[in-house]
């Protein structure tokens, strides 16, 4: 019987853990990590602020806590649909697809919280910085090895640098994401998707299959 109670109570605090995760991560992709605070995540979820505390500990345990949360949240909603697709050129073109239906719907409230969170620690060294970092270069190198891999299949025009590749299809996606956001103007990822059908066109072999035309 004790045990249950204790089952009972993890599992209450792991439900209020991700509740208070899941709204950090919406303040931190509107108004970024350092707007994030035990008063105000308590204040609005109606908890306790020690309970909040209890949960991580500091403000910079929170921050990364936040991070490693919208790492998962990313590897769900865009990496795990992305690889659904076949190997090759169309997941590479699925990566980038699935990026852009991430920062359309939105997940957060202020579109990618990679893109919100990097432009606010970029040029600050330490922890939380170091985590955004990863995360980012977990992603770049997600692409460099899905391009890599079509070019292994002969998909992808061998002379092509992957990181190259790779870098500029990350580019286009992520400035899509900053602009329509910033002009409030979704016609920019169609731009976005215009364009990374026409660079994958140009470097797809005669082999390679037709990209899907949704």
């Amino acid at each position: 019987m004790a045990d249950v109670h204790v089952d009972k109570r993890v599992q209450r605090g792991l439900r209020s853990r991700r509740a208070i995760l899941d709204r950090a991560m919406d303040i931190a992709s509107v108004e970024g990590l350092e707007s994030l605070s035990v008063r105000r995540l308590a204040t609005e979820l109606d908890v306790s602020k020690s309970g909040v505390f209890a949960q991580f500990g500091s403000k910079e345990e929170l921050q990364l806590a936040t991070v490693r949360a919208a790492v998962e949240v990313f590897v769900g909603k865009v990496v795990k649909p992305a690889r659904k697709a076949p190997a090759g050129l169309r997941r590479v073109w699925a990566l980038a697809q699935s990026w852009l239906a991430y920062v359309r719907q939105p997940v957060f409230e202020g579109g990618c919280f990679f893109v919100a969170t990097a432009a606010e620690f970029d040029a600050r060294p330490g922890r939380v910085r170091d985590a955004i970092a990863a995360g980012r270069r977990d992603w770049q190198s997600l692409y460099r090895t899905t391009i890599a891999e079509a070019q292994e299949l002969g998909e992808i025009d061998p002379d092509v640098d992957p990181a190259q590749l790779a870098f500029e299809l990350d580019a286009l996606t992520r400035a899509a994401a900053e602009d329509a956001l910033l002009h409030d103007d979704p016609s920019r990822y169609d731009y976005a998707r215009t364009a990374v059908r026409a660079r994958l066109a140009a470097v797809a072999t005669p082999d390679a299959p037709a990209l899907p035309a949704d």
